[in-house]
């Protein structure tokens, strides 16, 4: 038990719960814990802290973890651990990065293993696969959990990733997540202030790898990044659902950060949804391509995805499409043809007006509500959705921005009929 008498990691690893405690659990599992804790005294012989635990962390599971969720007898880690691990279609985005070729009679290590999701995806297919993690309790959960993950062979080390790295034998692939929070647990995002510091051992893991993939904050500035870390081949900025969720950037002795390839990715939620095309660039293309400037809204806009707008393709994603860019600073684009491929989101113009009184009271002749999104203009949805009296949600989206010619305008749009956008 820990000090404050919750029961450690540990003791939920090894297989110490007890019948009554597991038949609870599963006879459980869809039922809300809250309610399950107050009832503790109708079940005396139900450690039911561990119970409560066990079913929060299978509720979260079912969406986000599906295969842990389908395989029995896992264990699971309190709240903090289930909400940091990656969710399972962005640990499968990382195993696809390895190539075939360095898990032919290579190892692959994690010194930052966790709850063991980025580990399990990334050491199918490795004869040798090593699992390093600084906490003793995950340790034990890794132990009980990876041979019923399919990796009977994985070797479990309880090890300071630092520590265990300048004594390791070199590997054919390194994965390094470091924790993005502080001693007071707060979120940090930038390297330096990330454990381990990513950047003070970029020449030891150099050194000790073929290949390094590094999982940082989606929020950090990926210039700041290549400035820190010289040998970045690749930064694949990687959305899940239209939200930017990670960070990876793939490290090698051979590369050079300023010719660094990105690959932008919007996954879907569902890990058996297929994958779509990455949209691929380098930093120099975006900095020199050209691109045309639109005098006039045209009949469909379109908007970048989360992961586009967070790498910064902003130019370069107008001249691929032949699209025109509303301001250079809006990073909405229009065309007078539909492009259904395009990598975002993609609407009809239905119309469009500024914020004169009479042109904001045209938007109520077509709809009461609508999902507004401001780009490059100075209030904020909230604001804005007072203004123009309009409910949230409904099948209408208004843009709020700036056009080239600096004038304020609203934008109505909707979905293209037949398109699965």
């Amino acid at each position: 038990m820990l000090d404050d008498g919750t029961p450690s990691f540990r003791h939920m690893a090894k297989k110490e719960i007890s019948q009554e405690t597991f038949a609870f659990i599963e006879a459980h599992a869809g039922d809300n814990v809250q309610t399950l804790a107050l009832q503790a005294a109708r079940y005396p012989k139900v450690n039911m802290s561990i119970a409560i635990i066990q079913i929060a962390a299978r509720q979260t599971a079912r969406a986000k973890l599906p295969t842990w969720w389908e395989t029995n007898g896992l264990r699971y880690p309190q709240h903090l651990s289930m909400e940091q691990c990656s969710s399972e279609v962005t640990a499968r985005y990382k195993a696809s990065l390895i190539p075939e070729r360095l898990k032919d009679g290579g190892s692959l290590t994690d010194l930052t293993g966790g709850f063991g999701v980025d580990f399990t995806c990334m050491a199918q297919g490795f004869a040798e696969a090593t699992y390093v993690e600084r906490q003793e309790e995950l340790c034990a959960l890794a132990e009980h959990n990876l041979p019923l993950l399919a990796l009977p062979h994985a070797q479990v080390v309880n090890a300071n990733a630092v520590d265990y790295l300048k004594e390791m034998p070199k590997q054919a692939v390194v994965f390094i997540d470091p924790s993005r929070r502080d001693l007071k647990g707060r979120k940090t995002v930038a390297i330096s202030d990330c454990e381990p510091n990513i950047a003070q051992l970029n020449d030891l893991l150099m050194e000790k790898a073929e290949m390094v993939i590094v999982k940082l904050s989606p929020m950090l500035d990926i210039s700041l990044a290549l400035e820190a870390l010289p040998n970045v081949r690749e930064v694949h900025v990687v959305a899940v659902g239209g939200e930017c969720k990670e960070l990876l950037l793939v490290l090698d002795a051979q590369a050079c950060s300023a010719e660094a390839r990105v690959v932008c990715i919007n996954l879907p939620a569902n890990v058996a949804d297929k994958w779509p095309e990455p949209f691929v660039f380098f930093r120099h293309e975006e900095a020199s391509v050209g691109y045309e400037t639109a005098t006039e809204l045209e009949d469909y806009l379109y908007e970048p995805s989360s992961a586009l707008l967070k790498a910064g393709a902003f130019r370069t994603v107008a001249a691929r499409y032949g699209l025109k860019k509303l301001h250079p600073s809006s990073h909405l684009y229009t065309s007078s043809e539909l492009l259904a491929d395009f990598p975002g989101r993609v609407f009809v113009v239905i119309e469009q007006g500024g914020f004169g009184k009479r042109e904001v009271k045209k938007i109520q002749t077509f709809t009461v509500k609508a999902n507004i999104t401001v780009r490059n203009f100075p209030t904020s949805v909230l604001k804005l959705r007072k203004q123009l009296k309009l409910a949230e949600g409904g099948d209408f989206y208004l843009f709020a921005t700036t056009l080239a010619d600096d004038d304020k305008q609203w934008i109505l749009c909707k979905k293209p009929v037949l398109q699965n956008l």
